[in-house]
This record gives structure tokens, sequence and C-alpha cells, in this order.
């Protein structure tokens, strides 16, 4: 017998092989209902979340040789910007008076908005140029596309390095905060994980847009008409009282708004528990829709 077919010209039977011997049928994993298969590659799988976590590893592992860069903006930039805006502005202020801002110093009064604005600027800082990188330049979502990973688990993976860089950068103003006198109450602790919700709130859904970008310019069209606007018209250097009236509703449908007003209650010890708990409901349905759309945009990019 010589290959499928025997001397004669006649074929073999189904399941041999021209010497003779039985074929081995190929085995999947059943998957879903009856005669649902999958490629044998799919046995053994990790689940969601640990996969994910291998991505966040990843990013862990770029991050511990880069994080020198990193020191200037999550560490001495706060520092200089508390210093300049809460003793030098504020010392000028202060002598005009403080009934505008609630009675106290405007150190005080700036000191929980410049958290929240930065860490606004470390997500859209991380949520922007690194995921587009990871695309065009350094091709890190590319060549995670090799792996078991699916687009899910490396939007997830990065978003998860992304909220620790978020949660690094608002403990280190966080304790800057308090070591400069600028706290007025114990739950300052809590102005923390606000700050991070308010991060998350900027990161996801900026993440879910920058996957999709194919020109880096399209960044300077954010930070300039996106992070500047609100620095400045979101309560963060100045009340909102004074602002003109049809301007104020705008701002108040700010992201950075709800961030700022949050954790400054939270610092000053004036927390009204139902508006407080509107601020964390907006912040967490942005953070959730931007979840939900980035692995929707990551999928159409990135699936193969």
């Amino acid at each position: 017998m010589v290959g499928g077919v025997r001397g004669g010209g006649q074929p073999l039977p189904r399941g041999v092989w021209g010497d003779g011997s039985p074929q081995k049928k190929k085995r999947g994993v059943p998957k879903g209902g009856p005669g649902g298969w999958v490629p044998p590659g799919e046995k053994g799988r990790p689940p969601g979340p640990a996969l994910s976590f291998r991505a966040f590893q990843c990013w862990l592992t770029v991050y511990r040789r880069i994080w020198r860069s990193s020191v200037w903006s999550s560490v001495l930039g706060p520092v200089f910007f508390l210093g300049a805006m809460g003793f030098g502005l504020g010392s000028l202020v202060d002598r005009h008076g403080t009934a505008s801002l609630g009675g106290v110093s405007y150190l005080a009064f700036v000191a929980p908005a410049i958290l929240a604005s930065s860490v606004m600027n470390t997500a859209m800082g991380e949520a922007s140029f690194p995921v587009f990188g990871s695309i065009k330049w350094n091709k890190i979502y590319i060549g995670a596309q090799a792996s078991p990973l699916r687009p899910g688990d490396i939007f997830r993976g990065h978003l998860m390095f992304m909220t620790m860089r978020i949660a690094m950068n608002a403990a280190v103003v966080t304790v800057f905060m308090w070591a400069f006198g600028a706290t007025r109450s114990a739950w300052v602790v809590l102005a923390w994980p606000a700050a991070v919700l308010t991060g998350l709130a900027f990161a996801a859904p900026i993440a879910a847009w920058a996957v999709t970008v194919t020109s880096e310019n399209n960044f300077a069209y954010m930070f300039r008409f996106g992070m500047m606007p609100l620095m400045l018209f979101s309560g963060t250097f100045f009340p909102l009282s004074q602002l003109p009236g049809w301007l104020r509703p705008l701002a108040y449908a700010t992201p950075l708004w709800h961030g700022v007003d949050l954790c400054r209650g939270l610092s000053l010890g004036r927390v009204d528990r139902p508006t407080a708990l509107g601020h964390v409901a907006y912040l967490a349905v942005l953070a959730a829709l931007g979840i939900w759309a980035g692995a929707r945009t990551y999928r159409r990019r990135l699936y193969v």
C-alpha cells in the first residue's frame, strides 16, 4: 500500500494510514453545547483575570526600567506646584481675606484641588501616548497578540497599571498635603481613594479612545483644549461662584469638578453625604463606561 491508495488503485478505508495502521482522531476541548469544539491550544488557558494580571506584570517589568524618569512628574512636580500655589500665590490671596474660600487659607483650599488635577494629568499621560505607542512605536500590544492574551486582557492589564500609577502619585500628593499643613480633617485619608477614582474616570475612557487613534497629533488637541480648560474652570484655583452664571453648569458637568469638590470636602472635613455620594456615583459611572468601551475598541483594533 502506498499513500492512501491500495496497490491495485483502490482507496483505503477511512481512518487507516497507508501502512495499515489506524489513524488517531484529533481531539479538541468541548466548549459550549454539544458539538462545540475549540482548538487544542485552548485547553488549559488561564481565566480572564489571570491573563489580565500577566499583562499588568508586563507593564511592571517596563516600569522597573524607566521609573527614574517619572520622579519629576510624580514627586518633585507636585511638591513645587503645591508650594508655589499654596505658599507663593496663597500669601497674596490671604492678605485680601478668605471669605470667598470658606474661611480657610488658600493653601488648604487649593491643595485638594491640586491632588485631583494631578491624578487627571497622570491619567491623561498614561492613557494616551503609551497606548498609542504600544501599537505604533514599541509594538507591545502587537507582541501581546502572539500570546494567549486576548484584547480585553491587554486592555484590563494596562488599565491596572494606569490605576497603580495614579494611586502612587495620589499617595505622594496626599502625604505632602499633610506635611505642608494643608489638611483640616482626618477625613483626608479618604481623599486618596477619591483621587484614584477620579483618575480612573479619566484613564479608562481616554485609553478606550487612544487605541483607535492613528496620529499622535490628536493628543496635542486633548491636552490643549481638554486638560488646560478643565484645570482652569473646574473650581481648582478659585471658587466656581467667581464664574459667570451661564458657565457654571458646564463646570458642574466636568469630571474634574466632581473630583475636586469631593477631595476638597474630605480634606476640609466638610462632607455632605448626599453630595459626596453623587460625586462618587458620577465618577464610577464614567469609569465603568470607559471600561465597557475599552473592551470593545481594543477588540476591534487588536482582534485578528
